[in-house]
This record gives structure tokens, C-alpha cells and sequence, in this order.
């Protein structure tokens, strides 16, 4: 289930929506502050927080700013006002909305809908990008070491990955990880000798 933080100190704009979203079978958490919001993303882990910029005490900018540095739940901030700074504020954040009350519940659905959709989008990029950099660099430590095999054995470049690939075999590990051990000096491969 979808797990939601409404932060918002008009406890009848919090409890309004609480109910409404707890009807669409949304799992809601409620906070009145930004110092309860923090806790609350803290022990409930939600999926998206609905955060009021203007809250006693601590704002919900700094609220979200505090809970996006532990998480990187998605945050729609709703506000009062349409004030251009306050959007650029939002948007630096990483905000994936920005919406003005009076705000009725049949256009919040859709919002926290493309909200929750964006960052699951967002996420797979994260994922994504990270294990294209792992890849990247297991292939940039097997073309090192294949580099480097070829000077120390005068081998071809097919000839010296062999030998990586070779010993990976051998071994029951992983080319990338072979060609770490060549390039730290772990592991001297001789070129076999031809039958």
C-alpha cells in the first residue's frame, strides 16, 4: 500500500485530506508541523509527502530539505500562494510538484498519481545509471589489464583477454575482478605455452 505524509498545520485542510485519501486506499500519516513531519518520514518511510510551505516553527522547505537529505521521498509542496521564488525554492529541492490551494482532493488524486510515477521513473534512472557506471568501470579495469598483459607477455589483444577470461575461469571469479587483481599487481599471468 501507498504510504502518505501530510504536513499541514489547518488541521481541518489535514484531517479533510486524510480521509479522503485513506478512502482511496492510501495508508495516510498526519503531521501539524515541520518538527513532526521529520520525525514521522523518519519512522514511517512514506512513499510521498504532502508538505505546506508555511508551517510554525520550522517551514516545510526546511522540513523537506531536512527529510530529503535521510530519503529521497518525493515531495508536492501545497501553498497559498503562487510566488515565483517560493517555486524556484521548491524545484531546487527536487519538489515533483508544486500546487496552490484551495486545492480539492479529485486534483490532488491525479497529482500525487504522476507524483508516485515520476519518482518509481526517477528511481530506475538512479538504478540504472549506477550499475551503467559499475559496468563502465569493471570494462575500463579488463581493458587496463588487458593492456597491461599485452606489454608484459607481447600478446595480442585477444591473446590477453583470453588469459583474463582464462583464469576467471579457473578460478570460478569474475573477468572484472581478475583484471583488478593484474592491475594492482595481486596476479601475474604468464602467457601458456602452445602446444
Amino acid at each position: 500500500m501507498t504510504s502518505i505524509l501530510i504536513v499541514d498545520d489547518d488541521r481541518l485542510i489535514l484531517s479533510g485530506f486524510a480521509i479522503a485519501l485513506e478512502e482511496r486506499g492510501y495508508v495516510v500519516h498526519k503531521a501539524a508541523s515541520g518538527e513532526e513531519a521529520v520525525a514521522l518520514a523518519d519512522t514511517t518511510q512514506p512513499d510521498l509527502v504532502l508538505m505546506d510551505i508555511y508551517l510554525p516553527a520550522i517551514s516545510g522547505i526546511e522540513a523537506a530539505r531536512t527529510i530529503q537529505k535521510k530519503t529521497k521521498v518525493p515531495v508536492i509542496f501545497l501553498s497559498a500562494t503562487d510566488s515565483e521564488e517560493l517555486m524556484r525554492m521548491a524545484i531546487s529541492l527536487g519538489s515533483i510538484s508544486y500546487l496552490v490551494k484551495p486545492i480539492t482532493i479529485k486534483q490532488l488524486v491525479p497529482a500525487i498519481e504522476n507524483a508516485l510515477a515520476r519518482s518509481h521513473d526517477i528511481r530506475n534512472l538512479r538504478s540504472s545509471e549506477e550499475r551503467l557506471g559499475t559496468a563502465l568501470k569493471q570494462s575500463r579495469d579488463v581493458g587496463v589489464a588487458i593492456g597491461m598483459l599485452m606489454e608484459r607477455t607481447d600478446t595480442s589483444a585477444e591473446e590477453a583477454f583470453e588469459m583474463l577470461r582464462g583464469h576467471a575461469r579457473s578460478t570460478r571469479s569474475k573477468t572484472a575482478d581478475v583484471a583488478k587483481e593484474v592491475i594492482a599487481g595481486k596476479l601475474q599471468l604468464t602467457q601458456k605455452a602452445s602446444g
